[in-house]
């Protein structure tokens, strides 16, 4: 319920109140009694009559004797006798005539309280519609209207999306200059979708179209459509857009169009569905009937592109879909610059060092990164963002809030300290590992009793086949540790378990690694374009024997990597010894501090990792964060 809505209910409450107070002042201070006659007669006689009205038909008057609560009491007797004057006048009581009322003053005294009354329905209707609430407005597009003078966002405020903005180019020269533009025959989109995962700028960048071609912006999100009577969200739909031709030239923004869109006919329950149906047929329709002349242009955004419905994907409804993606480190770097104009930053700062460390973080998330920089320096009394504070805050996010209060055993803290060196140290040994920016004992978040903080230096869109086993010898190195020092495992390694497996199946199932299972792709890619996926159960495409030699070839990668971790720490166990001394006493390690105390570890000679483990690359989910940027224990 919005703001307006609160202000009509109080409106109503308020008069109900009024009314009824008003009500019970009038019916208690001008309350009437009926008497007979004759009683007022005996009134008269007794000398109890203050004061009386004479009309044709009745006489009405107050006594001179109050009520119990101290009001004037006052009577109407309705037969009138002729002697009464003189009767009056023998009693001294001041009497006065009335004549009685005429034929318009009866019809008023009907129709006046039935004009108060529909007058105030009306303007307690007009009230709720107003504020598109009620019964009356349910079938009201909700959409927010923002008119060109209330929209401050342009192109400027927007960084990381080059690309995107390129493409919206077009959109503001039609908007600007309709008849110039089409002057060759050509027409602009009639709907364009922006694409992309969550955090990205979609928003941001369709309310920069509207401020940079100063039109009206219509924003509306898809959800706001689907409403508890049947046939209320396409009748929205169809307000919507007669609203936008009125204010034409203008933009109609749909956010998170994949919940008024989703693909028909794909879940058998009927009801709800139904309705979600009409909605979308209902914008189809719209799509397919307005002129693209009009100088109506409609954007939407989803993150979920996958799900939505073919007929609306096609050619003719929205005819251009732009990608907005995580942006690369230039991208990041020019983001970083855009928010860090409102914080008070320390000359000394290096935001370039900042987009190196923060390779996935979307738009939102750097936004985030700078506030809680931000709250980091003010909550110690600094003057100023220093670099030590944006670490702190990728930390935060990456790794989780520091947990001060859980205390480890002295036991517990050896384990994970050289349960964290083993990560470390099996990083610096291997060629083309992410660097190391951090080992910590310190617990974080939920779980992570410790960590290791590796960041890659560049984006990577491709991996080769000993990268990814060299993945899973890091991940491995915390395992390899426990084992060689107490010749005992710890459950400090289940999440590094989980994702050495899931890079062995992935080397077995979807990127033909494995030469006893040849250059077949046995799965598909489980995670949708934009996001993670929910998992749901699918019968295997390969025969038990099949499923035999993935299951083998799993184990054997995981086996490797884990020797080839444990080689590698055994022939420097000495470093690793007197690092975890070093790591028990300051609780934190920076990257610089490791480098310097493991200078000159020569680089082991492992086993050899399988024969199938040529060089070979591979596509990376570059539309999510790197799995081992934070190792937590």
């Amino acid at each position: 319920m919005n703001r307006q809505q609160h202000f009509s209910l109080w409106y109503a409450f308020i008069a109900i109140a009024v009314v009824m107070l008003v009500h019970d002042y009038m019916t208690e201070r001008f309350q009437v009694e009926v008497i007979p006659y004759s009683q007022f007669e005996t009134a008269l006689k007794a000398g109890d009559i203050a004061d009386v009205t004479v009309s044709d038909t009745s006489v009405q008057g107050t006594y001179k004797t109050p009520g119990p609560n101290g009001q004037p009491r006052r009577f109407k007797a309705v037969r009138v006798a002729p002697e009464l004057v003189q009767a009056l006048n023998q009693a001294r009581v001041t009497y006065r005539g009335e004549p009685g009322p005429g034929a318009f003053q009866q019809i008023l005294g009907w129709l006046l309280p039935i004009a108060l009354l529909v007058g105030f329905w009306l303007f307690l209707s007009q009230r709720l519609a107003q504020s598109q609430g009620g019964v009356l407005a349910v079938g009201k597009s909700k959409a927010r209207i923002f008119m060109e003078k209330s929209i401050s966002t342009t192109f400027a405020d927007v960084a990381g999306v080059d690309e995107a903005k390129d493409e919206l180019q077009e959109i503001i020269a039609f908007l600007k200059d309709p008849q110039g533009y089409g002057r060759l025959g050509a027409h602009v989109p009639k709907g364009v979708l922006l694409v992309g995962p969550p955090g990205t700028g979609k928003t941001l960048l369709a309310r920069a179209v509207a401020g940079e071609a100063n039109v009206p912006f219509f924003s509306i999100s898809g959800s706001e459509f689907v409403e508890l009577f049947v046939g209320v969200g396409a009748a929205r739909v169809r307000d919507l857009f007669e609203q936008a031709q009125q204010q034409a030239p203008c933009i109609i923004f749909i956010d998170e169009l994949d919940a008024l869109g989703r693909a028909r006919g794909i879940s058998p329950v009927s009801g709800g569905q139904d309705e979600k149906e009409q909605t979308l047929n209902q914008l189809l329709t719209e799509l397919d009937g307005f002129d693209v002349h009009s100088g109506v242009v409609l954007l939407a955004a989803t993150n979920r592109p996958e799900i939505l419905d073919p007929a609306l994907l096609r050619a003719g409804r929205f005819d251009r879909q732009i990608l907005v993606d995580r942006p690369d480190k230039v991208g990041r770097l020019a983001i970083l610059r855009v928010h860090a104009r409102k914080v008070t930053l320390d000359t000394r700062v290096s935001l370039e060092e900042i987009a190196s460390l923060t390779t996935g973080f979307t738009g939102a998330d750097l936004a985030n990164l700078i506030n809680e920089a931000a709250l980091l320096a003010t909550r110690r009394g600094a003057g100023a963002v220093e670099q030590a504070d944006l670490n702190e805050a990728i930390e935060r996010m990456v790794a989780g809030l520091e947990k001060k209060t859980r205390v480890l055993s002295t036991h517990e803290r050896r384990t994970v300290a050289y349960h964290e060196l083993g990560h470390a140290l099996v990083a610096l040994a291997l060629p083309g590992s992410d660097h190391v920016q951090k080992v910590s004992i310190i617990p974080r978040g939920i779980a992570a009793l410790g960590y290791t903080l590796q960041r890659p230096s560049e984006d990577r869109f491709l991996m080769s086949r000993a990268e990814l086993n060299n993945r899973m010898t890091v991940l491995l190195g915390g395992r390899a540790a426990e084992s060689l020092v107490f010749d005992d495992i710890s459950t400090g390694a289940a999440d590094d378990l989980a994702k050495a497996t899931d890079i062995a199946r992935s080397m077995a199932l979807r990127y033909g690694m494995v030469s006893e299972l040849g250059q077949v792709s046995y799965e598909s890619d489980p995670t949708p374009l934009l996001g993670n996926s929910i998992e749901t159960w699918k019968p295997p495409r390969y025969a038990e024997s099949t499923a035999a030699l993935i299951d083998k070839s799993v184990r054997e990668r995981i086996d490797m990597a884990f020797i080839q971790a444990r080689s590698i720490l055994a022939s420097e166990r000495a470093l690793l010894d007197e690092a975890v001394v070093q790591l028990l006493d300051k609780e934190t390690l920076s990257g610089e501090q490791l480098a310097e105390l493991l200078k000159g570890m020569p680089t082991p000679t492992g086993p050899a990792a399988p024969a199938d483990h040529a060089a070979s690359v591979l596509p990376v989910d570059r539309h999510k964060p790197p799995d081992h940027a934070a190792t937590p224990t």
